[in-house]
């Protein structure tokens, strides 16, 4: 587990579901492994693969809230595969799901190109 700004973090999520016109309730992250991300995966959508971010959405109307499983290892491996930092590539993870809570898809035609650039944006935030 990389070490984290937690305070840092957490402004920077405000300014980024703020950037979406939304106030950030209660976030739960949950960082673990493979295998308990893939236990949630099977359990609760039915998939039966490995991911690196699975987020359980409870927002309302201008309130992000929800839990965000993360697994480390995939992190770790992506960040490898892409040779990237991997602190830079769990704060993308990290930011991922508030883009999913804030309304950003990733599944739908042209929809990853938009939250690879929602990422991107908000990277910058944070690593300027």
């Amino acid at each position: 587990m990389p070490q984290l700004d937690l305070p840092r973090i957490t402004q920077w999520v405000e300014r980024v579901g703020g950037s979406y016109g939304m106030r950030v309730g209660d976030i739960a992250y949950i960082f673990c492994n493979d295998e308990r991300i893939l236990e949630v995966n099977r359990q609760y959508l039915g998939h039966d693969y490995y991911t690196d971010i699975i987020t359980f959405d409870y927002s309302t109307t201008h309130t992000i809230s929800g839990d965000i499983f993360i697994s480390l290892d995939t992190v770790k491996s992506n960040a490898d595969m892409l040779g990237t930092d991997p602190r830079r590539e769990l704060l993308r993870v990290v930011i991922h799901g508030i883009l999913h809570l804030c309304g950003i898809n990733d599944k739908g035609p042209g929809e990853r190109e938009i939250m690879e650039a929602a990422e991107e944006k908000a990277l910058l935030v944070f690593l300027s």
